[in-house]
């Protein structure tokens, strides 16, 4: 495995670390306040990257050309400022980076339906 599958599974192993310390540490503290920005960041980065990886690699040529690599940038930058984002607006800092977070990772995910059905039509 190599290319734009692993690099997806990479770092979606990196996000299930990071969120399974993250829970570590609101069980250890007994406060569960910053749940949702866990939540995120299991769902989003562990579970919705690691997808991505394996459709990438059971559908090789789904990654090829410019738009997946840009598909999974985004999906990167996404889960970067989501999950964060949601913690800063949870301690009411600030909402600006779970909003861009958010858009960043929807339009990730509008690029990837359009990977998908670009290949589902490009294999029929």
């Amino acid at each position: 495995m190599r290319g734009l599958s692993f690099f997806c599974l990479a770092t979606a192993s990196l996000y299930a670390l990071a969120g399974m310390a993250f829970g570590i540490y609101m069980a250890a503290s007994h406060d569960h306040m910053l749940a949702p920005a866990h939540a995120h960041l299991n769902l989003v980065g562990w579970v919705t990257i690691a997808l991505y990886g394996f459709y990438y690699h059971a559908v090789p040529a789904a990654s090829l050309g410019r738009l997946p690599q840009i598909q999974v940038g985004a999906a990167t930058l996404g889960v970067l400022l989501l999950a964060p984002g949601i913690a800063l607006a949870m301690l009411d800092i600030t909402e600006a980076f779970a909003a861009i977070g958010s858009l960043i990772t929807l339009i990730a995910m509008l690029l990837f339906a359009i990977i998908v059905i670009r290949n589902r039509v490009a294999a029929v």
